[in-house]
């Protein structure tokens, strides 16, 4: 009876022992996804947001509700983004590879919260869209690409 009794025991810390660390591992997988900006995120406020850095840090070049047919000085910047947009009408920002809303399209809809790393997003037309937006404007829909 004893041996049963022990034999459980050791059974089951081992079973403990080898779910903790994927456990751990999964926790700091989802720790390093996005703090910066998960920190910044708040309520809907209708604007759009882009910074020079991944995760929301570094410079914020854009903070606007409106559409922007040129970003002028933050043109080719932008390595993360942010759509604290309002959800219904005209809620998916969509970025362009060119001034104008031409060259190229890639969307961030309002459930994606944001983009924390443009490096591994790419523009409908083929071209990365880490420091390559250019343009942007609120759509409904038609977008080929989403930023994920």
């Amino acid at each position: 009876m004893r041996k049963t009794i022990v034999t459980a025991a050791v059974l089951g810390l081992a079973a403990l022992g080898l779910a903790a660390p994927a456990t751990a591992a999964q926790a700091s997988e989802n720790a390093v996804a996005g703090p910066g900006c998960d920190s910044k995120w708040g309520p809907r406020n209708g604007n759009v947001y882009a910074w020079d850095g991944f995760d929301c840090q570094g410079t914020q070049l854009v903070a606007t509700p409106g559409n922007s047919s040129n970003w002028g000085s933050a043109n080719d910047r932008a390595s993360s983004v942010m759509n604290r947009g309002f959800t219904g009408n005209l809620s998916i920002v969509a970025f362009y590879f060119l001034e104008n809303y031409e060259g190229g399209h890639a969307c961030l809809q309002p459930g994606e919260l944001y983009a924390d790393n443009l490096s591994d997003n790419f523009f409908n037309t083929g071209p990365t869209v880490n420091d390559n937006i250019r343009s942007h404007r609120w759509v409904n829909g038609g977008c080929a690409v989403n930023l994920t």
